[in-house]
């Protein structure tokens, strides 16, 4: 089986939306519960558009801003964005490599602070 697949099903068991874009801003890929979450923007059908375009001005500044950090060093992969009470969530943008280090894209991860309330190990 191909490694990518392994991949592919960790993501799309992700129960946090998330959007997989490359340095151009395309959406490249969005698993199901982002195709779920952003519904009303489109959902699915934003794979191949631009993530710019769902987002204002200044927070398409602070993108750009994100993207040249990540290039400048090897090293900048992780960068804490914004907290999100409502949700009770922390917020990164996550820098992609290739093997040889370049930057081929990026992904918000979503890091929830809620205890997990469903019982260990639940066979139903």
């Amino acid at each position: 089986m191909e490694l990518a697949q392994f991949f592919k099903s960790i993501i799309d068991e992700d129960k946090c939306a998330v959007v997989i874009c490359d340095v151009n801003h395309t959406i490249i890929y969005m698993n199901p519960t982002a195709c779920e979450r952003y519904d009303k923007r489109g959902g699915a059908a934003l794979v191949g558009k631009s993530l710019l375009d769902c987002h204002n001005s200044e927070s398409n500044a602070i993108i750009h801003k994100t993207i040249e950090w990540f290039k400048e060093s090897k090293s900048h992969n992780r960068i804490y964005t914004y907290y999100n009470e409502k949700e009770n969530k922390d917020v990164y943008m996550i820098a992609l490599r290739n093997e040889q280090g370049d930057l081929i894209g990026y992904y918000e991860k979503h890091e929830y602070r809620n205890r997990e309330t469903e019982p260990f190990y639940r066979f139903e």
